[in-house]
């Protein structure tokens, strides 16, 4: 069956991906636009179903840059409803723990002035916002190819053909993507995206900066006893159930209408191969500080994204010739602060005055914004990362050690004294080293799930709303089809049946238990990109599937 021609359509600027950054952008060219009396076409594209689909976040938002984007946000009717009213830290022990009394936090880790809130619903009312300001929004395409001009600058996009059968042959219903062209391309994947991955390679962007760290991140959402919920409630932990090497915690944010969103991060540099993060995450929510939340309520969702966890060192450079990196593409997430939200607007909204200014000057020919790569650099974006840039690589001492000099450093910078603080630490090692061989590590006995507060994978990911239609190739790919069986798990017992939180990966045998392979349920991905970062040999691959595949988050996740 002979493949039908693509449809062009062109653009000043393209952004991919309908996130916080993503939209901040549009909504920022299009004010420029109006501001100065010019036109400038704007397109975003959006893998999910819908805006907010894929945006996963337990969120506790800074209004920083949404006050500068929207200033009438409020009468506007922006999702945020819960400013925060008490804010808590613990550290547990397997039976009990203790709070960390707010004055001896460091300041910037204080809540003060921020909302929690649900960032799919921001997502939501930012793309209404953007579209009625005559934004083309089109979810449901995956940028699938960048497309470069003769010169090797960005051109733009293709989205994914649709109707493309397993054996990678079209089908009955097979359409053909289209060629988005732009002056300029933002990339707003989020983390780890399947586009910017192939622009940091071609344009050696990281070439001058760390290598990223990540963590996992997975979340619930209940409905509580009314009795139980206390709006305005925010509570993160360290500690149990993780061990003294592994670094992590958790997040529980009580917000409008019953709410509670609980979720548990873990750091991707973990070393025991035999960790779950999904188990660890059940085990949690047995505390006895967390239970009585849940007893009484009802799971209404779940889910489970990967977090950029580097910093300011782990930042590459943001703008080639024709297009830029924004947000979590980028990674400007503040670890200590556990937000990200406000410094993905910002450099939005940076990036699109840099193209603004340089198209209204005759610019837009694959040129670079280098003005852009200066300007996050000149803002409290930078600042925001610098105060806190030695506390991510600290925790390789250990969680007490690593949490001590953390919280040194963020005072020192409160009072002042950051200037006495002149080196950086950095990450050496990509999480996909860090696994110790199986044989050398402790297995660990996690207990049966009970159904009311803990729960197993499958009954989890149908609570994500996953769905891929079925006869398409698989967007879990790998390298060498060998690899599976003869290093992962000859090696590490096969770590991805254990730290993808959606049941994808499972070795499976013949009825004597022997010839073992790896069997991939690609229909369960919820798009958190974790097999690509924890992979030790970095085999297996994430390519986007068919645009609208994968979970669809309700309102509230």
């Amino acid at each position: 069956m002979e493949r039908e021609p693509r449809e062009v359509m062109e653009y000043d600027v393209l952004i991919v991906g309908a996130g916080p950054a993503g939209l901040s952008a549009a909504i920022r060219l299009r004010q420029r636009a109006a501001e100065s009396g010019q036109e400038v076409s704007v397109c975003v594209i959006e893998k999910g179903s819908e805006v907010g689909a894929h945006i996963l976040s337990g969120n506790v938002l800074d209004p920083k840059a949404l006050n500068e984007l929207i200033p009438d946000w409020k009468e506007k009717g922006a999702p945020l409803h819960t400013p925060v009213t008490d804010d808590r830290f613990y550290v547990l022990s397997e039976k009990g723990g203790f709070q960390i009394p707010n004055a001896l936090l460091p300041p910037l880790m204080h809540n003060d002035g921020n909302y929690a809130i649900s960032l799919g619903n921001l997502c939501r009312w930012l793309g209404t916002q953007a579209e009625e300001m005559g934004v083309e929004i089109y979810p449901g395409f995956a940028g699938a190819e960048v497309l470069y001009n003769e010169d090797g600058s960005v051109k733009g996009v293709a989205t994914g053909d649709m109707g493309i059968g397993k054996d990678g042959e079209p089908t009955g219903n097979y359409t053909p993507g289209m060629e988005l062209h732009a002056k300029y391309t933002f990339f707003a994947e989020g983390v780890r995206g399947n586009l910017s991955k192939q622009l940091m390679d071609k344009f050696n962007l990281r070439a001058d900066c760390d290598v990223q760290k990540y963590g996992i991140g997975i979340k619930e959402l209940w409905q509580v006893d009314p009795a139980k919920h206390k709006p305005g409630l925010v509570v993160h932990t360290q500690g149990w159930p993780l061990d003294a090497k592994t670094a992590g915690g958790s997040w529980m944010y009580h917000f409008e209408d019953g709410l509670v969103s609980i979720g548990f991060v873990v750091n991707l540099d973990y070393w025991n191969p035999h960790l779950s993060p999904f188990e660890e995450f059940q085990r949690f929510k047995q505390h006895p500080n967390v239970r009585p939340y849940l007893e009484g309520g009802k799971r209404l969702s779940y889910g489970a994204r990967a977090i950029n966890e580097g910093g300011l060192q782990s930042v590459p450079a943001v703008a080639f010739p024709g297009g830029a990196l924004i947000g979590c593409s980028a990674g400007f997430v503040n670890v200590p602060r556990i937000k990200g939200t406000h410094n993905a607007m910002k450099t939005g909204m940076l990036a699109a005055d840099a193209a603004f200014d340089r198209l209204a000057n005759g610019g837009g020919s694959g040129d670079t914004l280098d003005s852009y790569e200066k300007s996050w650099k000149e803002s409290w974006v930078h600042e925001d990362l610098h105060k806190v840039r030695n506390v991510k690589p600290g925790l390789k001492w250990g969680l007490a050690l690593g949490s001590l000099h953390g919280g040194f450093q963020m005072w020192l910078h409160q009072l002042g004294l950051g200037k006495f603080l002149p080196y950086t630490l950095h990450h050496k090692k990509a999480d996909n080293q860090s696994l110790a061989k199986a044989g050398d590590a402790p297995k660990i006995a996690y207990p049966k799930p009970d159904g009311v507060i803990s729960f197993d994978r499958l009954s989890s990911v149908y609570l994500s709303n996953t769905n891929h239609e079925e006869n398409q190739p698989s967007h879990l790919t790998l390298k060498n089809p060998e690899v599976p069986i003869s290093v992962n798990l000859a090696l590490y017992d096969a770590p991805e049946q254990r730290y993808c939180p959606a049941g994808v990966y499972e070795i499976v045998r013949n009825d004597n238990g022997t010839d073992p392979r790896l069997q991939i349920n690609a229909q369960n991905c919820v798009h958190c990109k974790t097999c690509d970062i924890k992979d030790p040999t970095q085999n297996i691959v994430w390519v986007v599937p068919e645009g609208g595949g994968g979970p669809n988050y309700p309102g509230g996740m």
